[in-house]
Protein backbone atom coordinates (compact mmCIF):
# COMPACT_ATOMS: atom_id res chain seq x y z
CA UNK A 1 0.00 0.00 0.00
CA UNK A 2 1.41 3.40 -0.88
CA UNK A 3 1.58 6.52 1.30
CA UNK A 4 -1.47 8.14 -0.31
CA UNK A 5 -3.63 5.13 0.51
CA UNK A 6 -2.49 5.17 4.14
CA UNK A 7 -3.26 8.88 4.43
CA UNK A 8 -6.75 8.37 2.98
CA UNK A 9 -7.47 5.47 5.36
CA UNK A 10 -6.23 7.50 8.35
CA UNK A 11 -8.32 10.52 7.32
CA UNK A 12 -11.46 8.39 6.94
CA UNK A 13 -10.90 6.81 10.37
CA UNK A 14 -10.37 10.20 12.03
CA UNK A 15 -13.45 11.73 10.37
CA UNK A 16 -15.57 8.70 11.27
CA UNK A 17 -14.43 8.86 14.89
CA UNK A 18 -15.14 12.59 15.12
CA UNK A 19 -18.61 12.11 13.60
CA UNK A 20 -19.38 9.25 16.00
CA UNK A 21 -18.24 11.25 19.04
CA UNK A 22 -20.30 14.27 17.96
CA UNK A 23 -23.37 12.07 17.46
CA UNK A 24 -22.90 10.44 20.86
CA UNK A 25 -22.58 13.87 22.50
CA UNK A 26 -25.71 15.34 20.92
CA UNK A 27 -28.06 12.33 20.82
CA UNK A 28 -30.91 12.55 23.32
CA UNK A 29 -30.02 16.06 24.52
CA UNK A 30 -32.79 18.59 24.89
CA UNK A 31 -32.24 21.84 23.05
CA UNK A 32 -33.81 25.09 24.08
CA UNK A 33 -36.00 26.59 21.45
CA UNK A 34 -35.26 30.28 20.92
CA UNK A 35 -38.30 32.25 22.03
CA UNK A 36 -40.07 28.98 22.90
CA UNK A 37 -41.94 29.09 19.62
CA UNK A 38 -42.30 27.62 16.16
CA UNK A 39 -43.94 29.47 13.33
CA UNK A 40 -47.52 28.75 12.45
CA UNK A 41 -47.75 25.95 9.96
CA UNK A 42 -49.80 26.68 6.84
CA UNK A 43 -52.21 24.20 5.27
CA UNK A 44 -50.30 24.07 1.99
CA UNK A 45 -46.57 24.17 1.35
CA UNK A 46 -46.66 27.86 0.50
CA UNK A 47 -44.38 27.46 -2.49
CA UNK A 48 -41.53 25.70 -0.70
CA UNK A 49 -39.69 22.97 -2.47
CA UNK A 50 -40.28 19.34 -1.59
CA UNK A 51 -37.26 19.06 0.70
CA UNK A 52 -37.16 22.61 2.03
CA UNK A 53 -38.31 23.25 5.58
CA UNK A 54 -40.53 26.17 6.48
CA UNK A 55 -37.71 28.03 8.16
CA UNK A 56 -34.88 27.48 5.76
CA UNK A 57 -32.42 24.81 6.88
CA UNK A 58 -31.34 22.08 9.23
CA UNK A 59 -32.13 22.96 12.80
CA UNK A 60 -33.76 26.23 11.75
CA UNK A 61 -37.17 24.79 12.59
CA UNK A 62 -36.18 25.23 16.23
CA UNK A 63 -37.48 28.79 16.24
CA UNK A 64 -38.53 30.50 13.07
CA UNK A 65 -40.78 33.11 14.66
CA UNK A 66 -40.55 33.88 18.36
CA UNK A 67 -43.83 34.23 20.24
CA UNK A 68 -45.96 32.19 17.83
CA UNK A 69 -47.29 28.74 18.46
CA UNK A 70 -47.85 25.74 16.23
CA UNK A 71 -51.03 26.04 14.22
CA UNK A 72 -53.88 24.48 16.28
CA UNK A 73 -55.26 22.88 13.10
CA UNK A 74 -51.97 21.08 12.52
CA UNK A 75 -51.87 19.92 16.13
CA UNK A 76 -55.42 18.57 15.77
CA UNK A 77 -54.46 16.70 12.55
CA UNK A 78 -51.52 15.16 14.42
CA UNK A 79 -53.83 14.02 17.23
CA UNK A 80 -52.58 16.48 19.85
CA UNK A 81 -55.31 17.40 22.34
CA UNK A 82 -55.06 20.25 24.86
CA UNK A 83 -52.91 19.37 27.89
CA UNK A 84 -50.58 21.22 30.27
CA UNK A 85 -47.65 19.51 28.50
CA UNK A 86 -47.45 17.26 25.46
CA UNK A 87 -44.64 15.00 24.30
CA UNK A 88 -44.96 15.00 20.50
CA UNK A 89 -42.79 12.22 19.08
CA UNK A 90 -41.98 11.87 15.38
CA UNK A 91 -41.05 8.28 14.51
CA UNK A 92 -40.60 6.04 11.49
CA UNK A 93 -41.48 2.40 10.92
CA UNK A 94 -38.02 0.84 11.06
CA UNK A 95 -36.49 3.05 13.74
CA UNK A 96 -35.18 1.09 16.74
CA UNK A 97 -34.46 4.20 18.90
CA UNK A 98 -38.07 5.30 18.29
CA UNK A 99 -39.28 2.34 20.34
CA UNK A 100 -37.04 3.39 23.24
CA UNK A 101 -38.36 6.98 23.08
CA UNK A 102 -41.93 5.62 22.99
CA UNK A 103 -41.25 3.58 26.13
CA UNK A 104 -39.56 6.44 28.05
CA UNK A 105 -42.16 9.03 27.00
CA UNK A 106 -45.03 6.69 27.85
CA UNK A 107 -43.59 6.01 31.30
CA UNK A 108 -43.12 9.72 31.99
CA UNK A 109 -46.63 10.56 30.73
CA UNK A 110 -48.03 7.88 33.05
CA UNK A 111 -45.98 9.17 35.95
CA UNK A 112 -46.74 12.90 35.69
CA UNK A 113 -50.37 14.10 35.70
CA UNK A 114 -51.17 16.49 32.89
CA UNK A 115 -48.55 15.12 30.49
CA UNK A 116 -49.73 13.55 27.25
CA UNK A 117 -47.62 11.50 24.81
CA UNK A 118 -48.51 11.53 21.12
CA UNK A 119 -46.53 9.52 18.58
CA UNK A 120 -46.70 10.55 14.92
CA UNK A 121 -45.51 8.57 11.91
CA UNK A 122 -43.17 11.00 10.15
CA UNK A 123 -43.69 9.36 6.76
CA UNK A 124 -47.45 9.87 6.94
CA UNK A 125 -47.19 13.56 7.92
CA UNK A 126 -44.47 14.91 5.62
CA UNK A 127 -45.91 18.44 5.49
CA UNK A 128 -45.77 18.73 9.29
CA UNK A 129 -42.29 17.20 9.34
CA UNK A 130 -41.02 19.80 6.86
CA UNK A 131 -42.78 22.69 8.53
CA UNK A 132 -41.50 21.80 12.01
CA UNK A 133 -37.93 21.17 10.86
CA UNK A 134 -37.84 17.47 11.74
CA UNK A 135 -34.67 16.10 10.14
CA UNK A 136 -34.38 12.65 11.71
CA UNK A 137 -36.28 10.19 13.83
CA UNK A 138 -36.84 9.97 16.66
CA UNK A 139 -37.45 13.65 17.35
CA UNK A 140 -39.33 14.58 20.50
CA UNK A 141 -40.98 18.00 20.82
CA UNK A 142 -42.06 19.14 24.28
CA UNK A 143 -45.10 21.39 23.87
CA UNK A 144 -46.47 23.72 26.52
CA UNK A 145 -50.20 24.26 27.18
CA UNK A 146 -50.43 26.89 24.40
CA UNK A 147 -48.90 24.60 21.76
CA UNK A 148 -45.44 26.21 21.71
CA UNK A 149 -42.33 24.05 21.45
CA UNK A 150 -40.46 24.50 24.73
CA UNK A 151 -37.71 21.93 24.06
CA UNK A 152 -36.78 19.40 21.43
CA UNK A 153 -34.52 16.38 21.32
CA UNK A 154 -33.34 13.98 18.67
CA UNK A 155 -32.32 10.53 19.78
CA UNK A 156 -33.28 8.89 23.06
CA UNK A 157 -33.43 11.23 26.07
CA UNK A 158 -32.94 9.91 29.58
CA UNK A 159 -36.07 9.58 31.72
CA UNK A 160 -34.64 11.98 34.34
CA UNK A 161 -33.86 14.59 31.65
CA UNK A 162 -37.40 14.38 30.34
CA UNK A 163 -38.92 14.80 33.79
CA UNK A 164 -36.66 17.80 34.46
CA UNK A 165 -37.69 19.44 31.17
CA UNK A 166 -41.39 18.98 31.96
CA UNK A 167 -41.16 20.42 35.50
CA UNK A 168 -41.45 24.12 34.56
CA UNK A 169 -44.36 23.42 32.19
CA UNK A 170 -46.60 21.72 34.73
CA UNK A 171 -48.72 23.56 37.29
CA UNK A 172 -47.40 23.45 40.85
CA UNK A 173 -49.05 20.86 43.05
CA UNK A 174 -51.09 22.30 45.91
CA UNK A 175 -49.44 21.91 49.33
CA UNK A 176 -50.60 18.88 51.27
Amino acid sequence: MDTTGLIVVAAVLVLGTVAGLWRRRTDGRFLSVVGSAVSSVPEASGGRGAGEPASGGPGAGDASAAGQRIDPGLLARLGVEPAPATLLQFSSAFCAPCRAVRRVSGEVAGLLPGVRHVEVDAESHLEAVRALGIWRTPTLLVLDAEGRVAKRATGVPAKAQLIAVLGPLLPAAPPA
